[in-house]
């Protein structure tokens, strides 16, 4: 395979083309590898790490793209949209996975880089794989842990769609904030797909947004103008296509919730929502997104739809399924003692990015109002503080974590299926 390395993205339309079959090709399909989602970011954030990409062709058929940034000496490394994007990876079809991860480890090898961070990695695709084998043979120190778990409505078959309708039309509390409001005037959530439309509603999505975290005493992600280009931009570069689909909840026609989303090769993905505080007593949100469900399971071109990172607790009224993310670093130096820096944490959005530099030697994991201490001691016991393990959620994240409860309910260290010393809260640490 031979790798070409570019330092900026081309808005040329035959490389477009060729990276969104690319894409097509993955195992789950986002509209987050898109080469409109790079080229998005790129002109947002120009002032921040510079691009690198990889592009790897068979002959003259491209046949895997890594998109990369890197610091202004090309010593640190990280995904482009790893601060952005729900999921990040490294684009294949997944049989060439590992040759095209192998290949462009070679190349940073060359470059003599010396960390990479690789955030929002799906646990499902064959990348944790690939990168075991090529940080072993190109002499990286690889270190995963679980990032997050992004809830996920699975809409199903015609009858489990219905039955879904039926569940979320039928909750009291939906019927009863929409009665409330619908005593201001009537209630409509119209989907804008435009360009022009969205561009006439982003304003006051932005507003109420940043009007919602100052009553918080916090500082909304738009106050960043590069935050907001990069909205416009999205919506500028999908406008033919109707990828980017905001959402809003109207009360005659004053808007009172948005949800900035994506309708992407069958999956409605929830990427940026925020509602007007002076209603929130009506949970304006809640309603738009059952809403957002209901529509979802009329439409039969979409069979999932994804709720994105964070656990906050609407989510969980609505998901019946979860997909789990990974955090991947790799030094070209010894990893520090595992218990420095390795704090987990299920966060909303807006407040934090998919990585997190504590040195805490404690993992915060917070699933939905089920929230566990774990903390790992030198000699690798864990022990947990807080409450809840029994039959909670986080009962079922333990098989995920390679983890199982012990006779009174202590954490025990147990060997993962794919074995190694060294494997054990779901953490994998190879030297």
């Amino acid at each position: 395979m031979r790798i070409v390395l570019l330092r900026k993205i081309p808005d040329e339309s035959s490389l477009l083309q060729h990276w969104n079959d690319l894409v097509l090709q993955m195992e789950r399909p986002e509209v987050f590898y898109t080469c409109e989602w790079a080229l998005a970011v790129q002109s947002a954030y120009q002032a921040s790490p510079k691009p690198l990409l990889f592009l790897g062709y068979d002959g003259d058929d491209l046949v895997g793209v890594a998109c990369l940034s890197a610091d202004l000496g090309e010593q640190n490394v990280s995904f482009l949209a790893g601060t952005t994007a729900d999921s990040c990876e490294f684009l294949s079809h997944p049989q060439r996975r590992a040759e095209f991860v192998e290949a462009v480890f070679a190349e940073l090898r060359q470059l003599a880089v010396g960390s990479l961070v690789l955030a929002s990695l799906p646990a499902d695709s064959a990348t944790p794989a690939a990168l075991r084998s090529a940080a072993k043979k190109y002499g990286f120190h690889l270190y995963i842990r679980p990032a997050f778990l992004c809830p996920q409505v699975e809409l199903g078959s015609a009858a489990q769609r219905q039955e879904l309708k039926t569940a979320v039309r039928g909750k009291r509390q939906l019927r009863r904030r929409l009665r409330a409001m619908e005593l201001e005037g009537p209630v409509t959530s119209p989907c804008l797909r435009s360009w022009p439309q969205i561009q006439a509603a982003l304003p006051g999505f932005v507003d109420a947004h940043v009007a919602r975290y100052q009553v918080r005493q916090s500082v909304s992600i738009f106050c960043n103008p590069e935050r907001r280009l990069l909205l416009e931009e999205l919506a500028r570069r999908f406008s033919s296509t109707g990828v980017v689909t905001m959402s809003v909840l109207m009360i005659g026609d004053r808007p009172v919730a948005w949800n900035y989303g994506f309708q992407f090769h069958g999956v409605w993905s929830l990427y940026q929502p925020t509602f007007d505080i002076r209603c929130e007593e009506h949970s304006p949100g809640y309603c738009l997104t059952a809403r957002i469900v209901i529509e979802a399971c009329e439409t039969s071109t979409l069979r999932l739809v994804d709720f994105g990172l964070g656990s906050e607790g609407y989510k969980e009224w609505f998901a019946n399924s979860t997909r789990q993310t990974l955090h991947a670093t790799l030094t070209t130096s010894p990893p520090a003692p595992l218990a420095r820096g390795c704090k987990v944490s299920h966060r909303d959005r807006d407040e934090a990015l998919p990585e997190t530099r504590s040195r805490d030697p404690k993992y915060a994991i917070q699933i939905g109002a089920v929230k566990i201490r774990l903390k790992i001691d030198i000699a690798g016991r864990v022990t947990r503080s807080g409450h809840g393990i029994g039959n909670s959620p986080f009962h079922h994240l333990q098989q995920d974590l390679g983890m199982a409860t012990g006779e009174q309910g202590c954490l025990r260290r147990t060997r993962s299926q794919s074995g190694g010393a060294g494997q054990f809260l779901g953490l994998t640490l190879d030297s």
